[in-house]
This record gives C-alpha cells, sequence and structure tokens, in this order.
C-alpha cells in the first residue's frame, strides 16, 4: 500500500504485455504451488501475437494480474474444496488482444463465481469475503485504481455464481506516458 501511494510507482516504459501477462501467471502459479504443494490448477493461454507493447508502469500492472490471478486460484481452490472432487478441474486462462490503440487483458477462473451483492462492492477498500487473516480487501481496491487513475483503462468483471469469473482490463497503449506528463 505504501509503495502505490507514492506517485509514479517505479518508471513507466513500453512492455510487451503477452510477456508481462505470461511471467504473472508463472510467478503466481510457483508462488501458489510454494505456498501449498498440494495445490494444481490447469493454466490456459491465448496470447494474440499481435498485442504488442504498452506503456505502462509494469510493477503496476504486474500487481494488478498477481492479484486477479491469485483471486481465480483461490476461488477455483475453494470450488474444488466445495465439490470435494466430482470431477471438477480447477482452470485459470489468460488472454490477450489487440485492440487498437489499447489492449484487452481477460483473467478468467473456473471457480466459485461471485455472487451479485458481492459484485456491488468488490472494488470498495477493505471489503473481502475471505476469512480473517485470508485477505485485507484492498487487492481490488488498488487493482481498480491501477488500472483507472494511474493508467487510464478500465477494469469489469463478468460471472456465474458457481461457475465463472472473467475480469477484463483495458489498458490505452500510451496511458502512463500521457498521465505522467500531466501529473507533474
Amino acid at each position: 500500500m505504501l509503495l502505490h501511494s507514492r506517485q509514479g510507482s517505479g518508471e513507466h516504459r513500453p512492455v510487451d504485455v503477452n510477456a508481462l501477462v505470461e511471467e504473472s501467471l508463472n510467478l503466481a502459479y510457483h508462488g501458489a504451488r510454494a505456498e501449498k504443494p498440494g495445490f494444481n490448477i490447469t493454466l490456459k493461454r491465448s496470447f494474440d501475437p499481435n498485442a504488442g507493447e504498452i506503456d505502462v508502469f509494469p510493477q503496476e500492472i504486474t500487481r494488478v494480474i498477481l492479484n486477479l490471478i491469485s483471486n481465480g486460484f483461490y476461488a477455483a481452490t475453494k470450488r474444488k474444496a466445495q465439490v470435494d472432487g466430482d470431477g471438477y478441474e480447477p482452470t485459470l486462462a489468460a488472454a490477450t488482444k489487440n485492440l487498437g490503440d489499447s489492449v484487452e487483458i481477460r483473467i478468467r477462473d473456473s471457480g466459485t463465481g461471485i455472487p451479485p451483492d458481492v459484485k456491488e462492492k468488490m472494488f470498495h477498500p477493505f471489503f473481502t469475503t475471505k476469512p480473517a487473516g485470508e485477505g485485507t480487501g484492498l487487492g481490488l481496491s488498488l487493482s481498480y485504481d491501477i488500472v483507472v487513475k494511474q493508467h487510464g483503462g478500465s477494469i469489469e468483471v463478468d460471472t456465474q455464481p458457481g461457475e465463472f469469473t472473467e475480469f477484463k482490463v483495458i489498458l490505452p497503449r500510451m496511458a502512463a506516458a500521457s498521465k505522467a506528463g500531466t501529473d507533474k
């Protein structure tokens, strides 16, 4: 939180969006395996070869993607425990798409989904559905601020309780450069 509160966390620079998402997937997966050795999930990738580069604060966008992935891992693990096996295969899919002046990143899990009353509040600071000690309620709030306020993008969620949750992040290609120029 302190890092995020500092204006302009790190340097903005052009980064390959596919490489950024791939690196985040690997970091999150290996981190989850180290934390819980029995953890397993099928990772699916659908990267647009034309996604290209975006000018962002890479540390901040990586933080967003890691948060969305780890929330997906949590939801898929929770659903697996609820169905007690029953042929359910936890899955997390990451996709990128070239939108011309912007890029879309989608993170979709086959977890528990989000009920409508929770969906309304999930970007509010300190709101969490996780048990005490498992979440601060800041991940999605900070993610929203990084994507929308810092990068001029958007973050949306599509969900079906008991089925899936999909976050769609749209980032303008030149957001960080133009915002950094106006902040001074």
